[in-house]
């Protein structure tokens, strides 16, 4: 599927009418062309998402800089420091040593960093993210608290890539019930924003708002199927 310049603006503002106004619609632009993102930023959008950094930095340098960046892709440790200076958010915060070189980086870059922390939740052993257990322990610990340079917006996830959605609605429901619990038990102080639950792709996102999710990531329903 190959998309005319029209129609990439069509679909996001397709997209903004189909979902809340609190639902922050990020447009997944990794691989695309400058080209393409400044055809959807014309029509409105703000917020992308890449999931390599090298290509982010490129993107975020060539256009304008009220654009919001989200890294969405598995995180390297060595290539934080590279989108430190701009990064908006940070979807795939997945263990205790990225979390404190995020921090580091901040703290270079006198910033304060979003992050979600992304949570295992699919029957898939290609994904990442903390096990419930583990992310409580964490949040728990003295090494968390010290972290005073990001900012926990919320929990992200990634459901198993089926066509059962029960499954898929099951593994959105758990991340769902783990965000509320955090909320609900207090395990983050006054500073953190939490409050994003990012969940949802093009081929499940209907679930996911069903689900309660705050934020999703559509790739190929704005810009057409990579090559």
């Amino acid at each position: 599927m190959n998309l005319k310049m029209n129609d990439i603006a069509s679909n996001i503002v397709r997209f903004r009418k189909s979902v809340s106004p609190s639902t922050t619609l990020v447009a997944v632009s990794k691989t695309k062309p400058i080209s393409d993102l400044q055809e959807a930023y014309q029509a409105g959008q703000r917020h992308f998402g890449e999931n390599k950094i090298q290509e982010m930095t490129e993107k975020w340098e060539e256009l304008p800089k009220d654009i919001h960046w989200h890294m969405i892709g598995h995180t390297q440790r060595n290539k934080v420091k590279y989108m430190a200076p701009y990064v908006h958010l940070i979807h795939s915060v997945d263990s205790p040593r990225l979390a404190k070189e995020i921090n580091k980086q901040a703290v270079k870059n006198d910033r304060i960093i979003n992050c979600l922390l992304q949570v295992y939740i699919a029957n898939e052993e290609t994904k990442f993210g903390f096990e419930e257990q583990e992310l409580i322990n964490f949040l728990k610990s003295e090494a968390f608290k010290s972290l005073e340079h990001i900012n926990i917006n919320g929990l992200m996830g990634m459901a198993t890539f089926t066509d059962k959605e029960e499954q898929i609605r099951e593994e959105f429901k758990s991340l769902k019930n783990l965000y509320d619990k955090i909320k609900a038990d207090q395990l983050l102080d006054s500073r953190h924003d939490f409050k994003e639950l990012s969940m949802g792709m093009t081929g499940d996102y209907k679930i996911a708002l069903e689900e309660g999710s705050t934020m999703i990531r559509i790739g190929s329903a704005i810009f057409g199927s990579r090559n």
